[in-house]
């Protein structure tokens, strides 16, 4: 898998920027998006490739988005949908603010970015949805956010139905506990984080992932050696929950 154009959302750290940085020492071109101008001008420059800000929340960014690159004739081979957040609360406290802005970057705006690069996606062509085994395995705190991630792999399996005829393949993956900055954004403390690293030792794997550790299942979903698979799901966890 060489010389091929791939966009990634959320690509300004975590997973995505981990994975952008490996596609482009593998020779590909690459394109990442974040919230955030200085952030995403920061990240592209290091990594070494474009950057636009379309924030999963906002529409209209995403549209435009998507109007830029079709007008600079932009195709693109893979489509990997790694933004998005996490509030930790339970049932009883979380806000209806919360459930919107998570349902609205985690739900939303993976739907609507599919939709609105549906034109520049090649045929054939890979989309890969960053999920998570919130979807299949029960977190307290995490209602709205396993809702959220659930909800667009049933949307997915709906669009490999409808985008086949043009060759648009969509499979996720399923990270486990991944050490990225998630953790922090969600608020919680070094020591809470350190707690949550350090009781996955017990794990097959030994630790915690690395976003690295998700490189290689997204990889091969975005290469030709899944032209057949569709709606398949990886689960990249460590041996959690054995």
């Amino acid at each position: 898998m060489k010389g091929k154009t791939f966009l990634i959302t959320g690509g300004t750290a975590g997973i995505g920027r981990a994975l952008a940085e490996h596609l482009v020492q593998s020779g590909h071109q690459v394109i990442i998006t974040g919230r955030d101008q200085a952030r995403v001008d920061t990240a592209a420059q290091a990594i070494g490739c474009a950057g636009y800000v379309a924030d999963s929340a906002r529409s209209e960014h995403i549209k435009q988005l998507a109007a830029t690159l079709k007008r600079d004739n932009i195709q693109l081979d893979g489509l990997v949908l790694n933004a998005g957040v996490f509030y930790p609360e339970s049932m009883l406290t979380t806000t209806e603010e919360a459930f919107d802005l998570t349902m609205d970057i985690n739900t939303k705006g993976p739907w609507l970015t599919l939709q609105q690069l549906h034109p520049i996606l090649s045929n054939p062509s890979s989309v890969v949805f960053v999920s998570s085994i919130v979807v299949n395995k029960a977190f307290a705190n995490s209602a709205v956010y396993s809702a959220s991630k659930a909800a667009f792999e049933a949307i997915a399996r709906v669009a490999n139905l409808e985008f086949a005829p043009q060759g648009i393949r969509i499979n996720s993956v399923r990270p486990g506990v991944t050490a990225t900055e998630i953790q922090s954004k969600a608020g919680m403390t070094t020591e809470q984080q350190q707690a949550l690293f350090t009781s996955l030792d017990s794990t097959p794997l030994g630790r915690v992932l690395s976003p690295g550790d998700q490189i290689g299942a997204i990889e091969f979903l975005l290469s030709d050696q899944s032209l057949a698979m569709r709606n398949a799901v990886l689960e990249v966890n460590g041996g959690y929950g054995l």
